[in-house]
């Protein structure tokens, strides 16, 4: 049998790897990347990074698969998703079937933690269901964006005996969240913020995070939206591409009765 290692491995920084994660990736034979073109190297370089300090003197092999290409424009936005999905699932079995062999234990580093707003896992369970490979699947946790985040800026992520909820960009430009005061904002392509400067909410944003072009911003969300959207125009601009991630607070005036 074939094992399949979903190894986190943090925001960017190479010391988020846990022990575990190291303790994982010292067992690996085969690591499988798929890569997003020359804008992106850095996310390739970032893994090297992290192989060359922690995946020991064992020696193992890294390969390459490109990613597909997906449509952003689509109205059909699960559709789209759904497609993409299993494009780069074929993608990643003709690599396994290729490069991995019985009795070798293959790893796949994912940024962050493989549990949040990453595909991975559905993909190699897609890959599994189709009954051409068999392999067991393992996943490592690790230090996502969004704990990076609140951990840059020195906060928790909720306030005393309140939830809190994480959700995407194109939820939060519809409306704010029902029953909650702290939104946690991933895959934000549109500045969904901008739509809730009304709101009296404190923003804490993050890109970059745990990188050496980490950039940070936080204060009022009507003071701050806009220095928010030239930082990150800029920095896209100057980058290609960019990641990042970020919790509004609406400020409760009084603790519940009840605590």
């Amino acid at each position: 049998m074939m094992e399949m290692k979903v190894i986190g491995v943090g925001a960017g920084d190479p010391d988020h790897v846990t022990i575990q994660a190291v303790k994982v990736l010292q067992r690996v034979d085969v690591f499988f990347v798929l890569d997003k073109g020359e804008v992106k190297q850095q996310l390739v370089d970032v893994r090297a990074e992290i192989l060359r300090r922690h995946a020991g003197e064992r020696e193992y092999r890294v390969v390459f698969g490109r990613d597909p290409e997906r449509d952003r424009g689509s109205d059909a936005y699960v559709e789209s998703v759904d497609d993409w999905r299993r494009r780069r699932a074929d993608v990643c079995a003709e690599l396994i079937a290729a490069e991995l062999r019985d009795g070798q234990v293959g790893a796949f580093l994912v940024w962050g933690d493989p549990s949040l707003y990453d595909s991975t896992l559905a993909i190699l369970d897609d890959i599994v269901a189709r009954g051409e490979l068999d392999f067991e699947i393992e996943v490592v946790p690790g230090i996502s964006s969004v704990s990076a985040l609140a951990a840059r800026h020195r906060i928790g992520l909720n306030q005393v005996g309140r939830p809190f909820q994480v959700t995407t960009g194109r939820q939060l430009a519809k409306s704010w969240p029902d029953a909650v005061d702290d939104v946690v904002v991933m895959l934000d392509a549109q500045t969904a913020f901008t739509r809730h400067v009304d709101q009296d909410a404190d923003i804490y944003w993050g890109a970059y995070l745990g990188t050496p072009d980490e950039l940070l911003i936080s204060g009022p969300l009507a003071e701050v939206s806009g220095q928010i959207v030239e930082a990150r125009a800029e920095a896209r601009r100057n980058k290609g591409w960019i990641m990042d991630t970020y919790l509004l607070r609406r400020l409760r005036k009084e603790l519940p009765k009840d605590l």
